[in-house]
Parts: structure tokens; sequence; C-alpha cells
């Protein structure tokens, strides 16, 4: 006859419970030996039957509870995060900032250290703004007639002449660039000592015009004012290309500006230099002056001549 599971369930239940005794007699038998108390065997023996339960509980409950604690931390988390992020961002635009000043005193220190010719005196201004085009040469600064600016007088930098003035008024001004094809300047060679004319052509390089060379200019020869239209000795820049003098030509080359024209921000105008050739170029006489012409003895003066009040005919006693 097959047991029944009943059966099996009582015998099963019966060797736990043996088993169970088993223990506790030996457990008894160490104590006597060892002189330990029933307690701690019971300690023990309790310790040693949930043991591996315990760590079966533990190890499926630690991911949970590291997922649990994750959750709630993942909030804090963020919010940290952002703090941290908003704290690069500051200390990133302070740096940007320290690096604009530094450049902008960097950017004084050299325009202070600008001397104009002849100790003429000079504004210093900050040129705030371009032309209304990208293809406009002309650039505005801060300081106008009321600081002794006005029309015509030369503007350098700490490398060279950067143009003239041509618009005043009472707390601004408008620098048109050398390269501007209405800005023209009187120069030397310095290699040769001879003169010519550099005009802008509206981008890189101006025009070079020697009229009456006879040497040869080199690239890299430095080209300064005459003292024509600006104050003399200003550095305007370097000839590109070597070009020969020959009788009866002009002699033709270009030359590289000095200053950086694309950064200026800073400039010095010179307010102390009247230009020699200011009455021409602004096609103006200047009628305070007073001049007599005295005509040679023996000229006659036809009836019909109006001879100016200030013509004086030898023998006519005025």
């Amino acid at each position: 006859m097959l047991p029944t599971s009943g059966n099996r369930l009582n015998r099963a239940t019966i060797l736990f419970v043996s088993l169970i005794a088993l223990g506790f007699i030996i457990a008894t038998f160490d104590v006597r030996n060892d002189g330990d108390s029933i307690a701690n065997v019971m300690r023990e023996g309790t310790q040693s039957i949930f043991e591996p339960l315990q760590k079966g509980v533990d190890w499926v409950a630690s991911p949970v509870i590291g997922f649990v604690d994750g959750v709630s931390n993942l909030a804090g988390l963020r919010d940290e995060n952002e703090r941290l992020q908003g704290r690069v961002n500051e200390l990133e635009a302070q740096v940007l900032e320290t690096g604009a000043l530094e450049e902008r005193v960097r950017q004084l220190e050299a325009i202070a250290g600008v001397d104009a010719p002849l100790e003429l005196p000079t504004v210093t201004a900050k040129v705030y703004s371009s032309g209304p085009s990208a293809f406009d040469n002309a650039r505005f600064i801060d300081k106008g007639a009321n600081d002794g600016i006005v029309v015509g007088q030369a503007v350098i930098d700490e490398n060279g002449l950067v143009g003239r003035v041509d618009l005043v008024s009472a707390n601004d001004a408008r620098i048109r660039l050398i390269i501007d094809p209405l800005v023209s300047a009187g120069v030397r060679v310095q290699s040769t000592n001879e003169t010519g004319v550099v005009s802008g052509r509206g981008d890189g390089p101006l025009r070079l015009e020697m009229f009456r060379a006879t040497l040869p200019v080199s690239e890299g020869d430095l080209v300064v004012t005459d003292g024509s239209r600006f104050p003399p000795g200003l550095v305007v820049g370097r000839i590109v290309a070597d070009a020969a003098a020959e009788v009866g030509f002009v002699l033709r080359t270009e030359v590289e500006p000095a200053a950086n024209l694309s950064q200026v921000d800073y400039v010095k105008v010179i307010i102390g230099w009247t230009a020699l050739d200011a009455d021409l170029q602004d096609g103006v006489i200047d009628t305070s002056v007073s001049t007599t012409t005295t005509l040679p003895p023996g000229t006659t003066i036809p009836s019909q001549t109006t001879v100016p009040s200030n013509t004086t005919v030898p023998g006519t006693g005025g």
C-alpha cells in the first residue's frame, strides 16, 4: 500500500522535531563541557538556524532599499547640480569680465604712452561706434568740439596714423580712416627722404605715388607723414613691394597701414596742429592777411584795367 501525503507530512514533522531535540542535546553536552549558559547556547543556535535566511532576505532587500533611497535623493541631487551649474556660470562670467578689464587696462596704458610729435597737445578718446555699414570707413569717438576737436585733425593710436576728423559735434566726432578714398596725406619715405602722397582705396593697402622720386624704394621701408596736412613724423605704414624710380614717370607702390584699423578702440586726436595746406584743401583764402603788389618802374597800365587798391605803381605817389 502506498503511503499517503498525510503520512509523509507526519514523518517530516517527526524528523524535524527529532533534529531540534538532537540539537538541544548536543548544546547541553557543550554547556556541560564548556561551562556556557543555556541562554547563550539557545541564542547561538537560533542565530545559526536563521542566519542563512537573514542573508537571503538582505540580498533581496538591499537593491530595493538602495533604489528607494536613490529615488528619494534624486530631487536633492538635481537641485544641487543646478546650484553648482549656476555657480560655474557666475565664475565663467567673472573670468570673461576680468579678461575684458585687463584688455582695457592694456589698451589705456598703450595709448597713454603715445606722444605726439613736437610735443603737440592731444585728446584721448574712445571709439564707440563704426559707420552704418561694414564697408563704411568711419568711426565715432566720444570727444568733440567741447574738447578742442575740429575737422581735419590727425587721429593716431599706439601704432600710427588712424585717420582724420571729418565731422564734429559738441561731444562727439567722426573719424575718416586712412584707407578711405576721401583721405590722403603727404608722406616721406625714411630710407630715401623723398616725398609723395598716400591715399586710401576703400580697403587693403594704401596707394603711394611719388612724382619726383629719383631713388628706388624697397619692401619694408618705413613711411611717415611729411608735415603738410598732418604733423610730421607720424608713422603711416611700410612699403609692400619694391618700386624703381624712372625719369618722367611716377613711382607707384603700396603701403600697408601700421594701425590695425579693424581693432581701433582708443585713439588720440592731435589738437595743436594747423595743416600747412588747410586753406588750399578747404578752398579758403585768408583775406585778413594784407598783401601789396608793386609793379616794376615803367609799367604802363591800360585805361580799361582795374587796379586793386593795394597795388602800388611807381611814380604815382601811391
